[in-house]
């Protein structure tokens, strides 16, 4: 049986919505999640590259237009629940121990409660509640096993797996897309899905691929602080002059002249730094993509 047909069995019918109608509860859910990921000084672009990475996967998967913006809307919102995560946890600089580690467990099911009720929860609660399943059990929060394991939570599972690896942290460096891929390789059937993992290896060669790993937009690559080494995100309408943050450490850059990285000015400048604006433009292409296939 096909993976389309899986979802088609696996996925409620619900009644047909107009688009005009829910761009407004769309736009205040991603812009929540823009929120959580903007408390996180290292993992700028995040949820845009698993929403991007997923939405390749499950267009390989065979997957219909509908099934496909469902998917990049689950993804965008699948670390909501991190919005309950204290920041001495979140933006802690070393590995966390153990009890931290239980801590970061619940992020899945605080936010499939805040989704709780919402209009449009049936589009990402899959992805926000399930995407730390695993297929072997030994996953969270549940410990469900194989097809329990909703389609939409395996496919963002991989991705979100992948842009981990993929992304530089303070305690290591960002891993090479071959040797990601060979870990997943080495991990299908138990910690990623097997049909699913080896449809995302098959896009190593995928051009859009080396167009997300790394950047925070499509052709916005990410700036790192030279100062304390969190990334700095630019805005893709931000141009020569303007002025970004550092997300952890305050430092103050500006954007230089014919788009050739930017330049620190030595200062920093904490509450303009805690005042960054969310990326508007971004979230309303999000759902201008979207929002039309699920209507």
């Amino acid at each position: 049986m096909r993976l389309s047909d899986l979802w088609r069995r696996a996925t409620p019918k619900t009644p047909a919505r107009h688009a005009a109608d829910d761009a407004p509860l769309l736009t205040s859910l991603f812009l929540l999640a823009w929120a959580v990921e903007a408390r996180d000084p290292y993992t700028g672009g995040h949820l845009w590259r698993v929403a991007r990475l997923s939405r390749l996967l499950a267009e390989a998967a065979g997957l219909d237009r509908a099934q496909v913006a469902r998917i990049t809307i689950g993804a965008f919102l699948h670390d909501l629940g991190k919005i309950g995560i204290p920041d001495a946890v979140l933006g802690k600089k070393s590995k966390l121990d153990d009890a931290e580690y239980a801590v970061i467990k619940t992020h899945p099911e605080i936010g499939h409660r805040m989704l709780a009720g919402h209009p449009l929860a049936a589009l990402a609660e899959d992805a926000v509640l399930l995407h730390h399943e695993t297929p072997d059990g030994r996953g969270y929060p549940f410990g469900r096993r194989g097809e329990e394991i909703p389609l939409a939570a395996r496919i963002v599972g991989i991705c979100d797996a992948f842009d981990a690896m993929t992304s530089t942290r303070p305690y290591r460096s960002g891993m090479p897309i071959a040797r990601a891929m060979e870990i997943i390789q080495g991990e299908l059937g138990r910690q990623f899905d097997a049909t699913l993992g080896t449809l995302f290896i098959g896009l190593q060669q995928h051009p859009e691929l080396v167009h997300i790993v790394g950047h925070s937009d499509e052709g916005i690559p990410l700036q790192r602080c030279v100062s304390c080494g969190p990334v700095v995100v630019r805005p893709r309408h931000a141009v020569a002059g303007d002025t970004l943050y550092c997300p952890a450490c305050h430092s103050e850059y500006t954007i230089a002249a014919h788009d050739q990285g930017l330049v620190a000015t030595g200062r920093q400048d904490t509450a303009r730094a805690l005042a960054v604006a969310p990326d508007s433009a971004l979230i309303g292409r999000l759902v201008g993509e979207n929002l039309a296939a699920i209507a």
